[in-house]
């Protein structure tokens, strides 16, 4: 009974080898006959859209003269900003924050022995959303000049966006499609073979880099807001039958 056992045992192992071994030679033999090609999709872009902030500070010992010090230098900041032509729906002055300022002594021991109040610090962020891209570009660099009119602006630097992205994704699609298909019929003519039907297709990620920069692209796609002149790409993997 046991030598039967591993007659049959034996028997199914070799059955299953041989289909195994079957499908590995079927899978051969279908990708033979099919072609994998990968085109590319790729435009430069200048952004249509800026976002710039910073923010601005006063301090005094009495808290409605630190509140109007401040409202003194926003008015400052909306009329220098108005006079470089932006409006007032692209100029959003954000909440106040008040801060209390203490100095604290300490003796040897490490034991607080004095409180001293220096007064109430208020703090107010700006943010300015233009498509005047090029205008608040070169306001973010001449920040000095509020620092002239008597403001200590605290600046950041510019955001840069397009609005059209989904546009440009579209157009980028059909042009690495476009290019696939070029270069897998190149290669299906050069060996003598005819393309046949598309198998599958793959999109890749969508990056955006700044023009003619050294950013490494991400798995998970980059997204360049630093740079007002941008690079677009994206692939597109196609698989073809070859006839």
């Amino acid at each position: 009974m046991k030598q039967h056992l591993n007659t049959i045992i034996i028997a199914l192992a070799v059955i299953s080898a041989g289909y195994l071994l079957a499908r590995g030679y079927q899978n051969r033999a279908l990708n033979q006959n099919a072609i994998s090609v990968t085109g590319l999709g790729e435009e430069n872009f200048t952004s249509d859209l800026i976002v710039w902030s910073g923010s601005f500070s006063s301090k005094d010992y009495e808290l409605k003269t630190a509140n109007n010090l401040l409202n003194k230098d926003q008015k400052t900041i909306r009329n220098y900003l108005k006079s470089k032509g932006l409006s007032d729906d692209e100029i959003v002055f954000e909440g106040v924050n008040i801060q209390r300022d203490y100095t604290y002594d300490y003796d040897d021991r490490g034991v607080l022995v004095n409180t001293t109040f220096n007064g109430f610090i208020l703090t107010q962020s700006l943010k300015v959303t233009s498509k005047k891209v090029d205008t608040v570009e070169e306001i973010s660099r001449s920040v000095t000049d509020l620092i002239d009119l008597g403001v200590e602006f605290n600046a950041m630097s510019p955001y840069f966006y397009y609005t059209k992205l989904a546009q440009l994704k579209l157009r980028m699609i059909e042009a690495a499609t476009k290019d696939a298909r070029e270069r897998a019929s190149k290669i299906a003519e050069n060996a003598g073979d005819e393309l046949g039907s598309l198998k599958n297709a793959d999109m890749g990620v969508f990056q955006i880099t700044g023009e003619n920069s050294s950013e490494e692209y991400s798995w998970g796609g980059n997204f360049n807001t630093s740079s007002k002149k941008k690079t677009a790409n994206i692939t597109i993997r196609l698989r073809y039958e070859i006839d």
